[in-house]
């Protein structure tokens, strides 16, 4: 049965839809709303938004207008009207069966997905900043909580995922899993020089900061590596251009002819492989590589295997479905391979503040865990707040030693009982009673 069957069965049978808490009403939290208002057996039932007016239009564009922002909010979501909060955590005490962040940032996400969790709420995000952060001890946390956490549908790293399951399915050894990247990497890139370019597309301007300075890309494909357990060949990946034709030609190991120094890697490109995802698998049984040049997909060994698509907000509701039916993310961490690294975007003097994720000070690249460990390196998503310490150049790998990170947010304390968790820390010693 499809899930669209399965959704209305489950309607049927427990006489409401799925019920589903949003944080943020911005471009991805508006296309989620829109697109589940048309899914059977599911709906949005409150939105968190700091911008309560925000979350009210996304209801009235899904054609449910109406929407309550006081008194007894509990009764409306049972009784199936719209609510409207300016609280992201007053959804954990709400109703709903699943609550998805569509904040995209790291310490909100933190903060509802922990509550959420602790509330009996499944958690699904689009906010990949807060999975490459605290992902690996959510993931636990929901596990030993009997829920379900995962990273939405529609965006890269999901999808991409899918892929890898379908090459390993299938037999194939995965070489390389990425993404196309639809612009050049400036890592200088800002709110402000940016600032044209996203007006003209309606986008945050620090949203379209993040994707072009490439932390976004670095975010992608680090969340990929720790959800399907590959890894980082060298720090900032290798990025090369590609076309669609030439992938297992250039992501092939440079023994062979390729750009690789490993296999079992993450990687982007740019060039005309964008908006999609990208395996290459490898094969050297002769039997299998003459079957797949019959089969037109060219000789060998490297294979290609491609989605040309992503659809962001408009398949994140799949992952709703997986969650509450299949109780399965679409994906989460099952290894910490990977790490996000924060980098100095311009000289940096002592006693400045970091602005995050998208803004004018810092930008991400990707590293593995044990690189970043062992150079004691502040993780992207810890940024933000954060006090400097000394004076450091542009393009500086920021340590501890350059910046203070602020330990009293959730996220910070969240990543120090994932370190907990690294080093061999019981599951239920860190769950809260």
């Amino acid at each position: 049965m499809s899930y669209v069957d399965r959704l209305r069965a489950r309607e049927r049978e427990l006489g409401r839809p799925v019920r589903v808490g949003l944080v943020g009403a911005g471009q991805m939290g508006l296309g989620f709303v829109v697109q589940a208002a048309r899914i059977d057996g599911m709906e949005v039932a409150a939105i968190a938004d700091i911008a309560p007016e925000r979350g009210v239009r996304a209801f009235e564009r899904a054609g449910r207008g109406g929407a309550t922002t006081e008194g007894d909010l509990a009764s409306a979501v049972a009784q199936g009207r719209p609510v409207v909060v300016d609280d992201a955590l007053a959804l954990t005490r709400l109703p709903v069966d699943v609550i998805v962040d569509a904040s995209g940032v790291p310490e909100v996400g933190a903060q509802v997905a922990f509550a959420g969790l602790l509330a009996g709420q499944d958690i699904a995000l689009l906010n990949v900043e807060c999975d490459v952060t605290v992902g690996l001890l959510l993931a636990r946390m929901a596990a030993g909580l009997g829920r379900v956490y995962t990273v939405c549908r529609g965006d890269e790293p999901a999808e991409c995922k899918a892929l890898v399951d379908y090459v390993r399915d299938i037999g194939f050894t995965v070489v390389c899993a990425g993404k196309g990247k639809n612009n050049p990497l400036d890592p200088s890139a800002t709110p402000g020089s940016v600032a044209a370019e996203a007006a003209a597309k309606g986008m945050n301007p620090h949203m379209l900061a993040s994707f072009v300075d490439g932390s976004k890309t670095m975010i992608e494909m680090a969340a990929l590596a720790n959800g399907a357990d590959l890894t980082v060949a060298r720090r900032g990946m290798t990025g090369p251009y590609s076309t669609v034709d030439d992938l297992n030609t250039v992501f092939r190991p440079v023994a062979d002819g390729g750009r690789l120094t490993g296999t079992g890697v993450v990687d982007y490109c740019t060039g005309p492989v964008a908006p999609g995802v990208f395996v290459i698998g490898h094969t050297d049984d002769p039997v299998v590589m003459a079957e797949m040049a019959y089969l037109g997909m060219g000789p060998g060994p490297y294979y290609t295997f491609y989605r040309p698509y992503h659809l962001a907000s408009v398949e994140a509701p799949l992952s709703v479905a997986e969650a509450v039916l299949d109780r399965t993310p679409s994906l989460a961490p099952v290894a910490w391979n990977a790490e996000v690294l924060a980098v100095a975007k311009r000289n940096l003097a002592a006693g400045e503040r970091i602005d995050g994720i998208g803004g004018d000070t810092v930008y991400g690249i990707t590293d593995s865990a044990d690189a970043a460990r062992s150079g004691g390196h502040v993780p992207l998503g810890l940024a933000a707040g954060a006090r400097v310490l000394r004076d450091v150049p542009a393009g500086t790998v920021l340590t501890s030693a350059d910046i203070a990170v602020d330990e009293t947010t959730t996220i910070a304390s969240l990543r120090r009982l994932q370190e907990r968790l690294l080093q061999g820390a019981p599951v239920r010693d860190l769950i809260p009673a």
